[in-house]
């Protein structure tokens, strides 16, 4: 099954120079491939002369205010060391637009990349909360972690099988060897999961060890898959080169091969991760909601996720349902489909889909899920300019430019996409917004993060409107709060990017 390539820049940006020496490229190529290929046929590779580097040494540190840097850069963290003061103070926890009931505890995912499943319990919970009457409740991350690392060796086998006719060394094949399964994921495969298991209370099945440090459990099932991947490409290669017909019975092999590869998985996630409640199995809760009062409730996790509800809250199980992922990917042209090839969890489950959209119109529909109180889940690359133990995402939080003479925005977003510099890598939910009372244009955010309370604002997070244009990538709104235009797009042939684009990332 094929996949289409990124598609070329839409919109082709004039090359400019600047009085640094650098020719700055914006969304496009410099000249034909004829023109580079000529300037580079002749040219003879250069290497650095002692006398070269030498000099660059006595001019950078003839300048005292280099030489304070070097003090002060190699003595500690550069990134502390330039973090900027006036910025913390001015990103203050002060925001016109707020969701009435954010939910509580701040979540912890420790030491484990289940961000995702952490965001999307957080918007789940709160219709819940106001429902059972609570001040502090989790759903069980651990209980869809489990589900999920098993439906992705499933996946993964099913994709080792279709791929047999590939060689071993072929790009594909070498992507899904490389990282089998992990543990992020993106909203459509949460979707998947709750569709078929369902939600349980985190008290019914809290995190065991590995849930919350995942990385021993990973390795092992990684070195069984890569193991079960040349079972399952030799099995299928003497079959197809065997002089006798092949017929259901190598169809029975493979079956009964494959089978007894994912019990032996199951097994390594049950006493690993500790047995799940079955999905149609009946579970009692019991709790003491916020008024004192010792209450029970029997359901099963197909049931209890089909019934989240509450008469002061719109978000229900129906809503999630038409809940869609906006993206910014500057790549394409806006109002465009896109998926993933060989993307997801859920054999048969739903595909990743998401909307390319500019980013006036994710912010539009973002703000307006938070006027209506819903949270929105979102994806962006949380490591750039931000300071987990400030909370703070700023573009102007860390000046590089200070202790380095050198930006590190020279690109921009597309570029940073093409080149490998930016993807998402972290999930977290907006819980307000602040908007500026004379342009009414979004100024700062309010994030709830899944690190625990000792980071930010006892867990909370702020992020300047100018960081969410550069880094965020995804937001997942209901359907319903976007125009007719974007709507439509849902009706298009997806463009489908490879497996190794920067849009199959996992947050």
């Amino acid at each position: 099954m094929g996949a289409s390539q990124s598609k070329m820049p839409f919109e082709e940006k004039a090359v400019n120079t600047t009085d640094d020496e650098y020719v700055h490229v914006e969304n496009g190529l410099i000249g034909e491939k004829g023109t580079i290929t000529g300037i580079t046929k002749n040219r003879t590779p250069e290497g650095l002369s002692f006398s070269t580097v030498s000099k660059w040494e006595g001019t950078l540190l003839e300048d005292p205010k280099n030489r304070l840097a070097l003090s002060a850069l190699s003595a500690a963290n550069p990134r502390d060391v330039l973090l900027s003061r006036a910025v913390k103070i001015a990103e203050q926890q002060v925001f016109n637009i707020k969701i009435p009931f954010e939910g509580g505890p701040i979540t912890n995912q420790r030491q484990s990349g289940r961000c995702w499943l952490f965001a999307s319990t957080n918007v789940f919970r709160v219709a819940l909360m106001q429902k059972y009457n609570l001040d502090q409740f989790e759903l069980s991350q651990a209980y869809l972690f489990f589900w999920d690392k098993l439906e992705k060796s499933n996946w993964f086998l099913e994709q080792i099988i279709s791929t047999a006719d590939q060689d071993l060394d072929s790009r594909l094949v070498q992507r899904l060897l490389h990282e089998p399964l992990s543990d992020g994921g993106q909203w459509d495969m949460v979707y998947n999961l709750v569709d078929k298991y369902g939600l349980v209370p985190q008290t019914l099945y809290p995190d065991s060890f590995n849930a919350s440090s995942s990385s021993v459990i990973n390795s092992i099932i990684f070195t069984k898959l890569r193991e079960y991947a040349l079972v399952l490409r030799k099995l299928l290669s003497s079959s197809s080169s065997s002089s006798t017909n092949p017929g259901t019975a190598t169809q029975q092999t493979l079956s009964n091969t494959k089978a007894k590869m994912m019990k032996e998985i199951h097994a390594i996630l049950t006493l690993t991760l500790g047995p799940p409640p079955s999905a149609t199995g009946e579970f009692t809760w019991s709790f003491v909601d916020r008024s004192g009062k010792a209450r029970t409730v029997r359901s099963t996790p197909k049931a209890f996720a089909q019934d989240i509800y509450s008469p002061k809250f719109r978000l229900t199980s129906s809503t999630i349902s038409r809940m869609v992922s906006l993206v910014h990917d500057p790549r394409h042209p806006p109002l465009t489909l896109m998926t993933v090839d060989r993307l997801g969890n859920v054999v048969g489950g739903r595909n990743i889909t998401y909307i390319n959209v500019d980013m006036a119109t994710l912010k539009s529909a973002c703000v307006s899920m938070l006027r209506a109180g819903y949270p929105v889940f979102f994806g962006s690359d949380v490591g750039k300019f931000s300071d987990r133990v400030a909370g703070v995402m700023d573009l102007d939080l860390i000046d590089y430019e200070l202790g380095f003479n050198v930006s590190l925005l020279g690109a921009d977003k597309a570029s940073r996409l093409r080149t490998g510099e930016s993807l998402m890598t972290h999930a977290m939910v907006l819980t307000a917004v602040h908007l500026d009372e004379e342009t009414n244009k979004t100024a700062r955010w309010r994030v709830q993060n899944s690190w625990g309370t000792g980071v930010g604002e006892e867990g909370w997070f702020v992020m300047s409107d100018g960081w969410m244009d550069e880094f965020v990538y995804q937001a997942v709104v209901d359907v319903d709060f976007l125009s007719k235009e974007v709507k439509d797009v849902l009706k298009q042939e997806p463009v489908v990017l490879p497996l190794w684009d920067p849009m199959g990332s996992l947050a």
